[in-house]
């Protein structure tokens, strides 16, 4: 049964459940059921091909948009930095720490000067990377 094309089932389901638990049980229960959008608990009652095919659509999605993202070297926090292919936590913290201590970077050719980062890690991200506000 998909809740996505039966208006009103998700609540119906909640009264069942809170029916069920008792009123000790309902508070988080319902608390649960304040977290979850009507969207996602649709999701969830799908099928489970459903559920996996919508959550790997989902994951693709924020995969793509990380992927094709410039990242602008001389303003990025870690977060953003680890987006880079071959860039971790250790690397992303070098490239702030570096860009405070001499100033940024002239040039994408320049983040090889961090240490741990060599040049095949730039041209692995070179179409990603800017040193200028675009």
């Amino acid at each position: 049964m998909n809740a996505h094309h039966k208006p009103g089932l998700i609540g119906a389901m909640l009264s069942t459940a809170v029916s069920a638990v008792g009123a000790a049980a309902a508070g988080a229960l319902l608390i649960m059921a304040l977290m979850l959008s009507e969207a996602l608990a649709a999701t969830c009652l799908a099928s489970p091909q459903q559920a996996y095919a919508s959550l790997l659509a989902q994951e693709t999605a924020q995969l793509q948009a990380r992927t094709q993202t410039v990242v602008n070297i001389n303003r990025a926090g870690e977060g953003e930095l680890v987006s880079l292919h071959g860039i971790g936590s250790n690397k992303a913290q070098a490239i702030v720490l570096y860009r405070e201590m001499f100033g940024g970077f002239q040039t994408v050719d320049d983040l090889a000067k961090v240490k741990g980062i060599g040049q095949k890690t730039v041209e692995k991200n070179r179409a990603r990377i800017s040193v200028q506000d675009e």
